[in-house]
Order: C-alpha cells, then sequence, then structure tokens
C-alpha cells in the first residue's frame, strides 16, 4: 500500500503499473494481484486508507474557541500531509482528471466530512448559500496549500497555518457583506478572538 500510495503521489495512476507497484513494494505480481485483484482496486484501496487515516487526525479534539478548534485541526491536517506525503498527494492529484467513480466519491467524501466538521465548529447548523461556499472555498485553499507546501517547502508550518486561520476570518468577513448570518458568525469570531 506504501509503495503503490508513493506511485500514485508521482505519477498518473493510468501510468503506474501492477509491476512497477510490485517492484517497488520488494513483492512479486502474483502477489499484488492476490489481494488487490488489479491496478484500479490497487489504486482504490490506497486512496481508501489515505482517506481513513486524514480523517482519522481530523476528528474533533477540543471544544474551545471556533478558531482554536480550526487551527488545532489544521496542525492536525498538517501533521498528516508531511508524515504521510504520498498519500496526501495522491488523494488531491492522481486518478483521472473528472474524478469520476469510486475515486471521487472518495475524494468528494473526505471534503464532505471535513465540511461538516468545519460546521460544527463553527457552531453553524444550516449554513446558508453563502456560508456554504465560503467554507467549501476555504477547504480548497487548504488543500491547495497542502500540495504547495509539500513541493516547495519554503515557508514555516506554524506560519503557513496561521495564515491559513487568518485566510477563513478574511472570506468571512467578505462573506459578511452578502449574508447577515455570516455577519454574525464573523462578529462573534472576531470578538473572540479579541477576548
Amino acid at each position: 500500500m506504501t509503495a503503490a500510495l508513493e506511485l500514485f503521489s508521482t505519477r498518473d495512476a493510468e501510468d503506474v503499473s501492477i509491476d512497477d507497484v510490485a517492484s517497488a513494494a520488494g513483492a512479486s505480481r502474483a502477489l499484488v494481484y492476490h489481494y488487490f485483484g488489479g491496478k484500479q482496486e490497487l489504486y482504490v484501496a490506497a486512496l481508501k486508507s489515505a482517506a481513513e487515516q486524514l480523517e482519522s487526525r481530523l476528528r474533533p479534539q477540543e471544544h474551545g474557541r471556533p478558531l482554536d478548534e480550526l487551527a488545532s485541526g489544521l496542525r492536525r491536517y498538517f501533521d498528516f500531509v508531511e508524515e504521510h506525503a504520498a498519500g496526501f498527494a495522491a488523494l488531491l492529484r492522481g486518478g483521472p482528471a473528472n474524478r469520476a467513480g469510486e475515486v471521487g466519491e472518495i475524494v468528494d467524501g473526505v471534503r464532505r466530512r471535513l465540511f461538516r466538521m468545519i460546521q460544527k465548529q463553527m457552531r453553524v447548523e444550516a449554513p446558508s448559500p453563502v456560508l456554504r461556499t465560503t467554507l467549501r472555498s476555504w477547504i480548497a485553499s487548504v488543500e491547495t496549500a497542502g500540495l504547495d507546501w509539500l513541493e516547495h517547502r519554503d515557508i514555516e508550518r506554524p506560519t503557513l497555518e496561521k495564515m491559513l486561520v487568518d485566510h477563513m476570518i478574511a472570506l468571512l468577513g467578505v462573506a459578511a457583506n452578502y449574508d447577515e448570518d455570516v455577519r454574525r458568525l464573523f462578529e462573534l469570531l472576531v470578538q473572540e478572538q479579541l477576548g
């Protein structure tokens, strides 16, 4: 699984063969087929493994102020990014461009659960369309920041994590101009941050 994730994170899934995975893992081709059945099944299993590991890291662990919980979640997210670079990159980069089928469901499932976790941290029961769009945009920014950080590592992790929390505040500040519920949430978060 580790060898497969490493290969899928650096090359398109279509360009990785079972022989490549078997060679990288120091296993026989027959053994890989025995456990996974084929390349697509191996790819899906590898992505599911990466997704499950990421989600287990993101389960809420604190019951403090929303922005503190968000910062704590970002630390755990980037712990995963750093410790499982191949799995993270494979989860977000690999596979068909259209993300159809099981692969798309795995990636979208992680995003949906992350969205619900953030919604819960912000203590929002039913997000308005403006808040929904804002939170989903922020999640996409975090994913992109993670991939960029893996590629360059030219910004300190704590700085990046703080910048992403500030990015959330800035996005909510803009969204507050378009939605009364978001304005109230934004004001509450700013008050908590100052208090």
